[in-house]
């Protein structure tokens, strides 16, 4: 009896051993035989730059320095040849040269400063109207209107040395010692290469006190460009620097001298500079006029 309750003891162990073993292995994970792979760290997110606006800066506009309003004193009188239809005027040392226009009277000459007698003189062929002029070492520099041609003269002989082609009109010419300034009637002055007559600016002129244009006759005088306004008695100084005009000169004085009128206009600046002063006159004056600007 004894004995059969100790094998049914035994037989309970072991059944309930192999009942706990079945329940452990239905829990157990499988493992795999595939290679562990392992999530590559995640590479750091770089943050796209904030776009700076962009500014626009608005065009500054030029500041126009007020001009001075001046006279012209009349200090003395010359003879002028009143046939000479003028178109420059300049001093080479007290030596005076003088441009004509018109086509068929257009030309060139020398003439005395003091009695307005002609000393020497050529004429361009009757198709040019001659135009201004300035000197460039021992050069003239003529301007024609329309024919979009620059004769080179030498000073001494006035023979034709050299000639430069350009678009458009010319009317004024001068040389600060640097560049040419070129005029064609507008407000708007050309630089030049004295050597070449190629462009190398321009220079807008702008004032508070006239309405600038038709600048025409030049004559340049340290640091400006004294310019008459074809069809007016004004003459405005130009500052190289900026464009602006400095001075306003009013010139309707020498409409009291007998045979200056507005059909003849005036057109001829040249500095003396031994007196610090003007010679001017105009298209078919009798007179040159010696001024002042106050």
């Amino acid at each position: 009896m004894v004995s059969d309750i100790r094998r049914l003891a035994i037989a309970l162990c072991v059944a309930c051993t192999l009942l706990a073993c079945s329940d452990s292995a239905e829990t157990l994970p499988s493992v795999s035989n595939d290679p562990i792979s392992v999530n590559p760290t995640p590479e750091p997110v770089t943050a796209m730059p904030t776009p700076k606006p962009t500014v626009t800066a608005s065009p500054t506009k030029p500041e126009i320095v007020q001009s001075e309003m001046v006279t012209m004193r009349v200090i003395g009188t010359r003879p002028h040849d009143e046939t000479a239809f003028t178109q420059g005027l300049e001093f080479y040392g007290e030596r005076l040269f003088e441009s004509r226009g018109l086509r068929g009277s257009s030309g060139l000459s020398e003439i005395n400063a003091s009695d307005g007698e002609v000393l020497r003189d050529i004429s361009l062929a009757p198709e040019f109207f001659g135009e201004g002029i300035t000197i460039v070492g021992d050069t003239i520099i003529q301007l024609t209107w329309t024919s979009g041609k620059a004769f080179v003269y030498d000073i001494e002989t006035l023979s034709q040395v050299n000639r430069f082609e350009y678009d458009g009109e010319g009317w004024g010419l001068c040389f600060d010692g640097t560049s040419l300034y070129m005029s064609d009637g507008s407000d708007v002055l050309t630089l030049r290469d004295p050597e070449t007559f190629s462009v190398t600016g321009s220079l807008k002129v702008i004032s508070d006190l006239v309405s600038v244009n038709r600048l025409n006759e030049l004559e340049c005088v340290d640091d400006h460009v004294y310019a008459n306004m074809w069809q007016t008695d004004t003459i405005i100084a130009i500052n190289t620097s900026s464009g602006h005009v400095d001075r306003v000169i009013d010139a309707s004085t020498l409409k009291t001298y007998e045979g200056v009128s507005d059909a003849n206009v005036l057109n001829g600046i040249a500095y003396i500079k031994a007196s610090d002063s003007f010679l001017v006159t105009g298209k078919l004056w009798p007179l040159m006029f010696e001024v002042v600007f106050e």
